[in-house]
C-alpha cells in the first residue's frame, strides 16, 4: 500500500526524482478504493476526475514550476464542506445531490497547495451522531466513530494519506482513535471555516486524519490562516516562547485522568497508566499527574447546552421535515428548544470562563496527556462512553489523538495529548520528541475485517 509505505514528504520528494508520479498515487488511490470499498467510505468519488487532476499536477511538477506543498497528494473531504466538482450533501436525504458550485476555504487551500481532491467522504447526518454507512475496518461491527468516520476509514485503510474532517464534540479524536490513526483538531479558529456546514458557533473547529505522524505539521501549514491580518494567531504563532521549548530544561508533561477516567475501560486505564510511568522515564521529559478544577467536571454538561441549542436554531427548516431527520436528530433539536436564550447565554459565559481557566492551567505545561476514548470502539449502535475529548474542543485547545494502545481484542484506541491554545507548534515539537524516543509508535491492530468483495460503482 504506498500510501502506508511512505509518508507525504517522501511521496513529495519521488515526485521530484521521478521515482512516483501524481498519477501512480491517483491510480494507488482508486484501486484502494475498489479494494476497500465494503467499508463505504465514500460519499462521492469519480476516478476519472482524479486522474485528471493528477495529470494537471505532474505536468507542473515536468514543467519546473514550484510544487506546492502537497502537490499530487490526494486528500479526502468530509462532505459538509462546499467542493465545486463534488455535491456537498451533509449526510442528509434532504441535501441529496446538491452542488454549492464553489469551495470550502480549506479546500481552496488544499487546491492552492497542489492537492488531488480525490473525493467526499461519508458523514454523520449533519455531522451530528447518527452513524451512516461506513464501517470500521478493524471490525465492521464495530463503531467507526461517528461524523469524520468516512474521512478516519479512508486513511485507515490508506485509500488516501489525509482526509479533511471536523470536531464539534469529538468527532476527530473518537474516529482516529477508533480506527487507529493520527487525529489533529488543532486550536480553535486557526483554520477558516468559510464555505461549510455550521451546526455552532462556539464549537465547530476543523482538522484531519493521516496516516505518518510527520505528515500532521505539512498537512496543518497548507491549510491554516496566516499572515497579519489574523493577530492573535500571528502573534502566538511567532512567539518563540510559546512555540519552541527552553534548551536544557525538559518537556514539562502533566497526566489528567479528568472526571471521566471512571468511565474508561479497565484495560484502557491500565494501558494509559503504563505510558505514563514509561513516558517518566524518558529522556528530557518530566511528568507529574496533575488535576483539574472541579469547575471542568461541568464541560460535557455545559456543552450540551451549546450544542443543542444551536442545533435548533440552525436546523429549524430541516425539523420541519420530520420523517426525513434521525430521531436522535429530532431529540436534540427538541431539547434545544427548551432552552432558554437566558441559559444559552449563560452557558457561553461559561466556556469562555472555562476556556480561560485552562489557558492558565496550560501555562504551566507544555501539554497534558490523557486517553482519547475510554477503549476500544463500541459495537455499531451503543453509545460511546464518556471521555475527554469534546472537554478540550469546549475550551479551544489543540489536541492530536495518537494510535499507540491496542486493546485486548487487538483493537486500537488513541492516546489524546492537548496544548495550550495557539500553542500547535509546540504540541507538534513535542509529538517530533517523543516519538524520536519510540515513546508514540503506531500500534498494528489486527488485519482489516474486509467482507467478501462486492461490486460498487465508484463513479
Amino acid at each position: 500500500m504506498m500510501f502506508r509505505e511512505k509518508s507525504i514528504s517522501q511521496m513529495i520528494a519521488a515526485y521530484r526524482t521521478g521515482e512516483l508520479t501524481p498519477v501512480d498515487a491517483a491510480r494507488a488511490c482508486i484501486e484502494r478504493s475498489r479494494q476497500c470499498a465494503a467499508f463505504e467510505m465514500w460519499e462521492s468519488f469519480s476516478p476519472e476526475f482524479l486522474i485528471e487532476q493528477a495529470g494537471k499536477s505532474a505536468e507542473r511538477i515536468r514543467s519546473g514550476a514550484d510544487p506546492g506543498s502537497l502537490e499530487g497528494i490526494p486528500v479526502g473531504v468530509k462532505d459538509i464542506y462546499n467542493t465545486a466538482d463534488f455535491p456537498t450533501q451533509m449526510g442528509s436525504v434532504l441535501w441529496r445531490n446538491f452542488t454549492p458550485g464553489n469551495d470550502a476555504r480549506a479546500v481552496f487551500y488544499l487546491k492552492r497547495a497542489g492537492a488531488l481532491i480525490a473525493g467526499k467522504t461519508v458523514t454523520a447526518e449533519f455531522a451530528v451522531h447518527e452513524l451512516n454507512k461506513t464501517r470500521n475496518p478493524f471490525n465492521i461491527e464495530k463503531t467507526p466513530g461517528t461524523s469524520s468516520s468516512g474521512s478516519a476509514v479512508s486513511v485507515a485503510t490508506g485509500v488516501v494519506p489525509a482526509a479533511l474532517g471536523t470536531q464539534t464534540a469529538g468527532s476527530i479524536i473518537r474516529p482516529a482513535s477508533f480506527c487507529g490513526v493520527w487525529g489533529y483538531k488543532p486550536s480553535f479558529g486557526t483554520i477558516p471555516r468559510t464555505g461549510m456546514l455550521k451546526t455552532t458557533d462556539s464549537l465547530d473547529t476543523i482538522g484531519f486524519f493521516t496516516i505518518h505522524q510527520e505528515d500532521l505539521r505539512l498537512v496543518f501549514d497548507a491549510i491554516r490562516v496566516h499572515g497579519p491580518n489574523f493577530p492573535f494567531l500571528f502573534k502566538a504563532f511567532t512567539d518563540r516562547t510559546r512555540q519552541y521549548k527552553p534548551a536544557g530544561r525538559p518537556w514539562k508533561i502533566g497526566f489528567v485522568k479528568t472526571h471521566t477516567w471512571k468511565f474508561a475501560e479497565g484495560y484502557a486505564r491500565e494501558r494509559m497508566l503504563a505510558f505514563v510511568e514509561r513516558l517518566g522515564k524518558a529522556n528530557d521529559v518530566a511528568v507529574e499527574e496533575a488535576d483539574l478544577s472541579a469547575a471542568m467536571e461541568c464541560a460535557h454538561a455545559v456543552h450540551a447546552t451549546i450544542y443543542n441549542k444551536a442545533l435548533s436554531y440552525y436546523f429549524e427548516e430541516e425539523a420541519k421535515s420530520a420523517d426525513f431527520i434521525s430521531d436522535i436528530m429530532k431529540k436534540m433539536i427538541g431539547a434545544g428548544r427548551e432552552i432558554s436564550i437566558e441559559r444559552y447565554h449563560r452557558a457561553l459565559e461559561e466556556q469562555a470562563a472555562l476556556c480561560h481557566e485552562m489557558d492558565e492551567f496550560l501555562q504551566g505545561y507544555d501539554a497534558v496527556v490523557c486517553l482519547s476514548t475510554a477503549g476500544e470502539a463500541p459495537d455499531r449502535g451503543v453509545p460511546e462512553q464518556p471521555d475527554p475529548a469534546l472537554m478540550w474542543t469546549l475550551t479551544h485547545l489543540p489536541a492530536v489523538s495518537a494510535p499507540v494502545f491496542l486493546s485486548p481484542g487487538g483493537l486500537p484506541f488513541g492516546l489524546q495529548i492537548v496544548s495550550r491554545r495557539y500553542n500547535d507548534y509546540l504540541l507538534l515539537s513535542l509529538l517530533d520528541h517523543l516519538l524520536a524516543e519510540g515513546l508514540l509508535e503506531t500500534a498494528q491492530p489486527k488485519t482489516l475485517d474486509c467482507p467478501a468483495p462486492k461490486k460498487v460503482d465508484l463513479a
